[in-house]
């Protein structure tokens, strides 16, 4: 952990006073943080989390496979580089910054590292076997630098998502969860993401129904569709301009389209063609 790098105290953290606060404690202007002490990822720790024992090659060699981690407290995980058999592994709830040690474990399926201090060292590692990536609760801006060819599940909700980027590399993508961003516009979905079925966007930015307008390079694929909690549902009439963009969507919300709705949808979207096609 860096000097740089604060964290607040178990007692701050409940709310409590720390000792010897009490005199100072409404003076606005002192504000006490102290750093939780470094905790190192140690093999005693590593060997505690292991489970899921399995053959690793066409030997008889066999190794753990499932590795839990989450609240750990953990500052660094420089210890886990060695554990290259890992395919499954939860960081959540510690207090690292740096992934960069994950980068030897080219054999990860499912990495989960929810609510942690920050999210570097892991764009540009060489996960290709990766299948299901969350990262929930921490500091992300930006969807881009994930070169995850063969990624099916990507869980971002909680961040704080600006813009969508690099999406076009992830074209075996079928779930993406971006619920609790700060997205105002979905530019930066891509006709490459050609097996996407799932997305979730509630909660965040958007507040005009132009800003949807990306969603039709999703109408091949795009089968369930959740966008409750953005400004945007309440000044239109959401969910039939939404069919008009994506007329093969089953759901919108948790609620299934109807067979009304989609006969509407379509009415509409040959209204809109007759009008294109007019002199």
């Amino acid at each position: 952990m860096s000097d740089d790098d604060v964290y607040l105290s178990p007692e701050e953290q409940l709310g409590e006073d720390a000792p010897g606060e009490g005199e100072e404690g409404d003076d606005l202007d002192k504000v006490r943080v102290i750093a939780i002490q470094a905790f190192p990822l140690n093999k005693e720790t590593i060997i505690e989390g292991l489970s899921l024992l399995c053959q690793t090659g066409k030997r008889l060699e066999h190794a753990f496979i499932k590795l839990d981690l989450k609240e750990r407290a953990l500052t660094d995980i420089v210890a886990i580089s060695n554990y290259i058999h890992i395919r499954f592994l939860d960081l959540s709830n510690n207090h690292i910054s740096d992934l960069s040690p994950l980068a030897p474990m080219t054999h990860l399926l499912w990495l989960k590292a929810r609510n942690i201090q920050k999210v570097s060292g892991l764009q540009n590692a060489d996960f290709g076997n990766l299948v299901i990536l969350e990262l929930r609760g921490n500091q992300l801006e930006t969807t881009s630098g994930f070169d995850l060819p063969n990624l099916r599940k990507l869980y971002l909700a909680q961040n704080f998502i600006k813009r969508l980027e690099g999406l076009e590399k992830l074209e075996r993508l079928t779930t993406l969860h971006l619920r609790d961003n700060q997205l105002e516009t979905l530019e930066g979905l891509c006709s490459e993401m050609k097996c996407l079925q799932y997305l979730n966007i509630r909660g965040n930015a958007i507040t005009e129904g132009d800003a949807l307008q990306s969603l039709r390079l999703l109408t091949n694929s795009l089968k369930s569709l959740v966008i409750a909690e953005n400004p945007v549902v309440d000044t239109i009439l959401y969910r039939p301009s939404i069919l008009i963009l994506l007329p093969q969507l089953e759901r919108i919300d948790k609620e299934v389209v109807t067979l009304k709705e989609r006969t509407e949808a379509q009415r509409s979207i040959r209204e809109l063609r007759d009008e294109e096609e007019a002199p």
